[in-house]
């Protein structure tokens, strides 16, 4: 993959996320086409998401950026590297972080929180647009990450 970098001085097209996310799984450098999914405070349509097929796909979870629990932990993260996800980028907050670590898997997201999200109290909406860090992210999208950011692209740059 090329550096995110190098893709903005090469595409004046590409959406650029604010500098809001961190680093907390053990890849830095990740890329693939888009899965996205909106939540709120309930993990459960993630975790049966990353027990399919990633195909080197980037899970996109818009959790509104709330603050009252974790969307991704430590066995997620195991689920994520074992089923072929090449990341997760998540608006919202992890857990479980030198877990997360030890996963050959890229992970950004805000931040740590130490609670875990409720099971089966809101509805998930997967593969429409979301909305967050200054982009619009599509199912037809490419997340491209790296230790300077993540940029989107609305085409496989190779």
């Amino acid at each position: 993959m090329k550096a995110t970098t190098d893709l903005c001085d090469a595409h004046d097209d590409l959406q650029v996320c604010q500098p809001i996310f961190g680093d907390f799984g053990g890849r830095l450098n990740f890329s693939g086409q888009a899965k996205t999914l909106k939540v709120f405070e309930d993990n459960q349509r993630v975790r049966e998401l990353l027990e399919t097929a990633g195909e080197g796909r980037v899970l996109v979870v818009d959790g509104g950026a709330s603050d009252r629990c974790a969307l991704v932990g430590g066995n997620l993260g195991v689920l994520a590297e074992k089923n072929g996800w090449a990341g997760l980028l998540v608006f919202g907050y992890v857990r479980d972080a030198e877990e997360l670590a030890g996963c050959q898997v890229g992970i950004k997201a805000l931040g740590t929180f130490p609670r875990k999200s409720e099971k089966g109290l809101h509805t998930a909406h997967e593969d429409r647009n979301v909305n967050f860090a200054n982009v619009s992210i599509g199912p037809q999208s490419w997340v491209y990450a790296d230790i300077d950011g993540v940029v989107i692209a609305n085409r496989d740059l190779g």
